[in-house]
């Protein structure tokens, strides 16, 4: 799987990439044929220095998306890992029944 991690208006740190990725990977346990996947770290207000993580995967034939927001980008990342499975398992069940 193809993993993209975007920062926006700073540098993520090489631990905080190499979490992400492995929580990335960790989706293909669940769907195996995800092929691509955009990680976007951004600051929502830089006052209250809110993270906000958005997450862009693909999947064959559908892109699904998952954004979250926290006051660490870690736990935002967690957050938004948990959505994309729930999103991923939903899926996996409307096309079995199809």
């Amino acid at each position: 799987m193809n993993i993209q991690i975007t920062s926006r208006k700073f540098k993520a740190s090489e631990s905080l990439k190499e979490y992400i990725t492995s929580e990335v990977n960790s989706l293909t346990k669940i769907y195996d044929t995800i092929m691509a996947a955009e990680v976007i770290l951004s600051y929502t207000h830089l006052k209250d220095s809110i993270k906000k993580v958005e997450l862009i995967y693909q999947i064959p034939g559908k892109t699904l998306n998952v954004s979250e927001e926290s006051d660490d980008f870690k736990k935002s990342v967690a957050n938004a890992i948990s959505k994309a499975k729930r999103q991923i398992r939903k899926y996996k069940s409307i096309q079995i029944e199809h």
